[in-house]
């Protein structure tokens, strides 16, 4: 490949372009495999770290942990921002990748809570906060190399495969935790076998580096740094350079808030949506997931490509619009087709808890009340329910839960009992807990919707690099456009899978946390609308920006 001071002075050749695409592209792969694998074992990573009395608990605990790396992601935006801009992209992103490949092969060597107690959920969160400062460099880093290398009339287009290796990243996820699972056996691989994706970090992170040394440093950098125009402190000017206050409101909420919530219901909430109260078999969901994610990353590429001629913002405001309307649409379709035996078991003996202090505390180890408790047992079963005021009159035990026609009391069941009985009361009104494979044509439906779901993700994410590089100047540009990204993303998708969690168990009902995105995308459309640029794509300048 040329040198870095010849490509600061000439456009890069197909050939150049291709390797900075793909060593890019391959490095996102990898660094959000590393951070998503997490995600994808979350299940078994409860009941090694963080297990309790309440399974709902345990895995909020660790969308809680998953939360904690997304919440470092500004830091390290921060961080490798300012040494982005100060030092070079690629350098930056070279140390990125290395945190993160220590970090998430580190989680794979720590050993369980039962073998060195809280001291095991302590080192995993840890482990979490490098990945989560890894990541918050990593993004920015590979985004402006690769939209720096390409021409003004392909930013979209080559930067769409950097947005495609993020959902990548999740895909091979996925692939490796299949094929463990289908070598290793099923006991083994929950007892010891899920740390093995872990493990596979370290020859991701050489393959990565080996890829990534090749690289020359951006033209645009080597050329700004050779005539002076460097940002003495990128952070501080971040927040002082002329119109930038509007340019980073706008990044954060009408750009990465939309983004970042759709695209973590398209693929984490589908996830745990279908293994969860779904109870869709493990493999399936993992299959689905799979085959899905892997045809839906040429939207991504598409739309890139699209916003080319376009301009970035029709293909955002068009993603958003349209997950206002199709989100609880497509995820109701997921339900009836995934398991419609529960859907039909719904609708005919719908569930009716009465009690006293009738609260479920999701992230308590004991709740306060039996129908607290009670609350607890449902909510670990995955049925939805509705919580009615106390009985009166007569003889009738007001702490009561009504199935269909039939009512049972509850009061007098005891804590190691409790749940066992519920659960055949529910199986004896038609409610079924096996794990379902539907039949064919309703896995097809699914897959159909899981890629609308992968299409809408694709029109917010897929010109995303393109049009947060032209937003801001090239001197501050990595940290510009780093901080909001990685505020938005952190803490707007990172909590995502905490906070809808939390709402489903609290309310009852496994389509409530799909509010919290409806929200966020809801406002994000509206500064979308008012703050983006309209028509074609422009590089940064001060009288546009």
């Amino acid at each position: 490949m040329a040198s870095s001071s010849e490509l600061a002075g000439r456009e890069p050749s197909a050939k150049e372009i291709r390797l900075v695409i793909a060593a890019s592209s391959a490095g996102t792969v990898f660094e959000w495999y590393d951070f998503f694998i997490y995600g994808t074992l979350a299940t078994l990573i409860a009941q090694a770290f963080f297990p309790a009395d309440n399974e709902t608990l345990s895995l909020l605990l660790v969308w809680a942990g998953f939360a904690v790396g997304f919440g470092f992601r500004p830091l390290g935006a921060i961080l490798f921002g300012f040494l982005g801009d100060r030092l070079g992209r690629k350098y930056t992103f070279l140390v990125t990748v290395t945190l993160m490949g220590i970090a998430t092969a580190g989680v794979g060597l720590v050993p369980s809570a039962e073998s060195i107690g809280l001291a095991a959920p302590a080192i995993v969160l840890l482990f979490r906060i490098l990945q989560g400062l890894a990541l918050g460099g990593e993004y920015g880093g590979a985004a402006i190399y690769v939209a720096e290398h390409a021409p003004p009339e392909k930013r979209g287009y080559y930067t769409s495969f950097i947005q495609a290796s993020v959902v990548g990243g999740f895909v091979l996820s996925i692939l490796v935790v299949i094929s463990c699972r289908l070598l290793i056996p099923a006991e083994a691989f929950n007892a010891w076998g899920w740390r093995i994706p872990f493990l596979l970090s370290i020859i991701l992170l050489l393959i990565s580096l080996w890829m990534r040394l090749k690289l020359s440093e951006s033209p645009v950098f080597q050329a700004m740094k050779a005539e002076g125009k460097m940002s003495a402190n990128p952070f501080k000017e971040s927040f002082t350079y002329p119109g930038n206050h509007k340019r980073i409101f706008v990044a954060l909420f009408g750009v990465t808030g939309i983004l970042t919530t759709i695209w973590y219901t398209a693929y984490f909430s589908s996830l745990s949506f279908l293994r969860g109260p779904m109870k869709l078999e493990e493999g399936l969901v993992e299959a689905l997931m799979l085959g899905t994610g892997l045809v839906s990353m040429a939207f991504y590429v598409w739309v890139g490509k699209w916003s080319d001629k376009v301009g970035r913002k029709l293909p955002i405001l068009l993603g958003a619009s349209m997950t206002l309307v199709l989100l609880f649409p497509i995820y109701w379709g997921l339900g009836a087709l995934a398991n419609p035996g529960l859907h039909e078991s719904a609708e005919r003996a719908p569930i009716v808890v009465r009690g006293a202090d009738c609260r479920y505390d999701a992230f308590a180890e004991v709740q306060a009340s039996e129908c607290g408790k009670l609350l607890q047992d449902l909510t670990s079963l995955g049925v939805s329910y509705q919580v009615s005021g106390l009985a009166t009159g007569g003889d009738y035990n007001p702490q009561t839960i009504t199935i269909g026609n039939e009512s049972f009391g509850y009061n007098l069941l005891a804590d190691d009992t409790r749940k066992a009985s519920v659960q055949g009361w529910l199986e004896d009104a038609g409610y079924s807990f096996e794990r379902q494979s539907p039949p064919l044509a309703n896995i097809l439906g699914i897959c159909a919707l899981l890629l609308a779901l992968g299409a809408l993700a694709a029109f917010t994410y897929g010109s995303v690099a393109a049009v947060l590089t032209e937003m801001f100047p090239p001197r501050i540009r990595y940290s510009s456009m780093s901080i909001p990204y990685h505020i938005g993303a952190g803490y707007l998708g990172g909590f995502l899978p905490l906070i809808a969690g939390y709402i489903m168990a609290t309310t009852g009902n496994a389509y409530a946390g799909l509010w919290y995105t409806w929200v966020v995308v809801a406002f994000g459309l509206a500064v979308a609308w008012w703050g983006l640029p309209n028509g074609p794509p422009r590089d940064f300048s001060d009288d546009l920006g």
